[in-house]
């Protein structure tokens, strides 16, 4: 049976949290101070967080907790700690991105819900039903699924979160390198800088600005806010659960105004007659906005999707300036909107961008006034800049602020009305019973026995001014009702403690209703023993991890090297290609492994026949060849892929390299029996999602991108799968189903795109540097680092930690550019100790030097 939806709402200070209880929402998700993709929000340390439980779970509202970065093995002890909190704590669940997490939670926490996150790029219903079976409850898919998508993957049974309102990222999520790359500061370790909110110019491979002259911004990777008033009830419909609204970083008065909002359009939509009120969309478009969008819930909006002119806080167009004083210090706004005194102004100029004010005074036919109408003509002071014409945007509605500060705050704190039931009798205790409107109650006794009164005789006044002291708890009394025999007292010191002990049961009766505390469970230090094991076991044997599972050293990664033919101690170099002139150019340049297809840096696919030939160049030279898949797979292309999968199968190949969890999925589940290797978009990070592959079944795992060598060396060490590492070629920073050359060269917004890559194009950042956007078959936009990463020079250190393979990515180069490649990576390889430079023009990543 289909669960109550949800409405969900951020929190990243103890306001915002009160305004998201207090304007509505059935759940809250927040952070800590670690561990969590918002490293820049304020979050919450553990006593907060402690409070923040009791005070979520008193109002009925569930609270989960952000655990969505990768984690490194030095931080697994630590995480071990954390998950023991939350568990204890009574989280009501966990959304996580990072497999080894997700590993190390089920054996540390089993009890502890596990929610995919978004950041897991989960895009299709097999990768849905990949969560269910490995353990989570909920999944957050990516937010490029359309309605129909979104049915499709919520008829897999599980619960289902998506997003509805707030900031969109125009890379899929989980996908991203850019701030990572350009910065060191990883959105997959919860630190992303933004770089998709910078100016850039889309230019030729010649330098030319292609839109120069053209009805475009510069913020090109920046994408308005999504929206989804007006397409909620379809969402309900296809069976979405719990309903997202992003702002970890915004502060308490957006949360309260937006969740205000949703909650009103979803409690019409549950009494059969959805709307949303005009005031509602004026207050939200005004609380926040970068113009608003409904992504591709709906369909492909191309450059209608972007905010490319400003990439934050637009605010509303109120007017426009109509004249100004001599002096230019002020101005006589034609009002479209109504203003008051205390709004905050920002005016779009000509020279010089955008200039911003707070109306100090507001005049009206030269009268002093609190407001002024829509259709009047305000006089205000203004900074310097402005001219004539110039449009007017109000940034900061002070009413609007006014009302939403009333959400959150002690003075505004929403209390649970209780009825109060007072019994005394001569002779007895005196019994305080609190009764919530949900039937839940909570009695208190007094110490002391009922005595006949030696001067006031306590009577339902005197009672009342002492229950109805309830300012440190969450209650407030709605009614009382008393008992009390005549001429009896009572001390009101006992009266309150009876009172205060009746507010403690009725706190762990409404506790309790709403979420049975679970058995606490003790930090065992799991994780530490886990890795004191893997470092100090035996290299050449097997050793038992804390759980039992076969663990294996370098030796044991070596034989399983041995079982796809590389020589001892001597890694294999696979090159991965995309034509069979290219296969060729590999096998010719000495290359062991051929890894052919998957995302091509082209329009133009390749048939299968062109794989078929590239199995038999390979067999022909005795070498081994795996065939690729994409890193995105939309539910419309499940049915292709599953009868590619077959093909492959069939052709006989010796290994399957997935980027994606439904294809991970589906090879399962049709028992191709070709071997399965986990490729590098599944950000593989640490010793715990390595083992987490391990028993899914892969034959080996290629590593995230994002370690050093200081990182690698231990993983080699203790992996139990064969490694593989990247050591030449683009780095992909994003993959999106946006594309700035369609969109911005070819009308996409219109329909069909008319640009169809028929040239190469870059975006051209403040640093001079040019990143290729390479469209694919599937007609989604790579963005490509600006520099190709080369290892050359620390090659033979990956060969001496145990590295079994080591990757060229020749699908930006020619053939004889492979083929010079390999050739001289495979000299390099053979070295033994020679110092070798790295190749000029390139980048070495973060192989020395790391992540924040």
């Amino acid at each position: 049976m289909q669960k109550e939806i949800e409405l969900l709402a951020p929190a990243g200070t103890w306001e915002a949290l009160e305004a998201a209880v207090n304007a509505g929402a059935d759940a809250v998700y927040l952070g800590g101070k670690a561990f969590g993709a918002r490293a820049y929000a304020s979050n919450f340390d553990r006593e907060e967080m402690t409070r923040a439980v009791y005070f979520c779970h008193m109002h009925h509202v569930r609270l989960y907790v952000t655990v969505n970065t990768l984690v490194d093995d030095k931080e697994l002890p630590e995480l071990e700690e954390y998950l023991v909190f939350l568990h204890n704590a009574g989280i009501d669940g966990i959304i996580v991105q990072d497999l080894g997490v997700i590993r190390a939670a089920q054996r540390i926490v089993p009890d502890l819900p596990l929610h995919a996150s978004t950041q897991m790029t989960v895009t299709n219903s097999a990768g849905v039903r990949f969560a269910a079976e490995h353990g989570m409850v909920r999944v957050v898919p990516a937010r490029e699924l359309s309605l129909a998508d979104l049915k499709k993957v919520s008829d897999t049974g599980l619960e289902i979160e998506a997003f509805i309102h707030g900031a969109l990222c125009v890379c899929y999520s989980g996908q991203c390198l850019m701030s990572s790359l350009i910065g060191g500061r990883s959105g997959n370790r919860g630190r992303c800088a933004q770089p998709c909110r910078l100016p850039y110019t889309l230019v030729d491979k010649d330098g030319k600005d292609l839109l120069a002259g053209k009805d475009a911004g510069q913020y090109l990777l920046s994408p308005k806010d999504l929206n989804t008033l007006k397409v909620l009830p379809q969402m309900i419909e296809a069976g979405v659960l719990s309903y997202k609204i992003e702002g970890r970083m915004k502060r308490p008065e957006y949360v309260a105004v937006v969740v205000d909002a949703y909650r009103r359009a979803m409690d019409s939509y549950k009494r059969g007659s959805y709307e949303v009120p005009e005031k509602d969309l004026a207050n939200i478009e005004q609380i926040f906005n970068r113009d608003f969008t409904t992504a591709y819930l709906e369909k492909h909006q191309g450059r209608l999707m972007m905010s490319d002119r400003r990439p934050n806080n637009r605010g509303v167009l109120i007017g426009r300036v109509q004249k100004l004083n001599k002096d230019h210090t002020k101005a006589v706004i034609k009002l479209d909107k109504t203003i008051h005194a205390g709004d905050g102004l920002e005016f779009w100029v000509k020279v010089g961008g955008r200039v911003g004010t707070v109306v100090d005074t507001l005049r009206v036919n030269g009268a002093v006034v609190a407001s002024a109408e829509a259709g009047s003509l305000a006089e205000i002071d203004i900074p310097k800049g402005v001219r004539l014409n110039d449009r007017v945007f109000r940034t900061m509605d002070s009413e609007l602020m006014a009302y939403a500060g009333q959400f959150y705050g002690e003075k505004n704190k929403k209390r649970i009305p209780v009825m109060v039931k007072v019994t005394a009798h001569m002779g007895s205790p005196m019994e305080v019973v609190l009764t919530d409107c949900d039937g839940n109650s909570g009695a208190g006794l007094t110490d002391f026995v009922a005595e006949p009164a030696r001067k006031h005789a306590l009577d339902e006044g005197a009672v009342r001014k002492q229950v109805d002291r309830l300012g440190a708890t969450e209650y407030v009394l709605a009614a009382l009702e008393t008992e009390l025999d005549d001429g009896l007292m009572v001390p009101m010191s006992e009266i309150n403690e009876a009172r205060r002990k009746a507010c403690e049961a009725l706190d762990a009766a409404r506790l309790e209703a709403f979420a049975p505390a679970r058995r606490p469970v003790a930090c065992s230090q799991m994780m530490s023993r886990w890795l004191r094991e893997l470092e100090y076991s035996d290299a050449g044997s097997a050793v038992a991890g804390p759980e039992g599972n076969e663990k294996a050293g370098r030796a044991f990664q070596r034989k399983e090297g041995q079982h796809f033919g590389e020589e001892k101690d001597m890694p294999q170099l696979t090159v991965w290609t995309d034509t069979p002139e290219k296969v060729k150019a590999a096998l010719d340049g000495g290359a062991d492994w051929i890894i052919f297809g998957g995302d091509r840096y082209s329009s133009k696919d390749v048939t299968f026949a062109d794989y078929e030939t590239a199995v038999k160049l390979a067999h022909d030279k005795g070498r081994k060849i795996a065939f690729s898949t994409p890193r995105i797979v939309k539910e419309s292309q499940q049915a292709f892929f599953a009868a590619f999968l077959k093909q492959a199968a069939a052709c006989q190949i010796d290994l399957l390299y997935v980027h994606n969890l439904g294809i991970w999925q589906l090879a399962r589940e049709l028992k191709i029996g070709t071997p399965l290797w986990a490729d590098m978009s599944l950000n593989i990070y640490n010793s715990q999602s390595l083992q987490f592959w391990k028993e899914a079944g892969a034959t080996g795992a290629t590593l995230s991108v994002e370690l050093n060598m200081g990182q690698l060396a231990h993983l080699a060490k203790v992996s139990p799968l064969p490694l593989e590492c990247l050591v030449q070629g683009p780095i992909e920073m994003m993959v999106s189903e946006y594309c700035a050359g369609g969109s911005f060269l070819g009308n996409l917004d219109k329909g069909a795109c008319t640009f169809k890559c028929k040239e190469e194009i870059y975006l051209h950042d403040r640093k001079e540097a040019n990143f290729r956007l390479a469209g694919d078959q599937f007609c989604r936009m790579h963005v490509l680092n600006s520099q190709d990463l080369s290892v050359l020079g620390g090659l033979q250190e990956l060969r001496d930690m145990g590295i079994s393979r080591l990757r060229i990515d020749g699908r930006t180069y020619d053939p004889q550019q492979i083929r010079d490649l390999v050739k001289r990576f495979k000299e390099t390889l053979a070295l033994s100790g020679e110092a070798v430079e790295n190749l000029p023009g390139t980048t070495r990543g973060h192989y020395y030097r790391g992540v924040l």
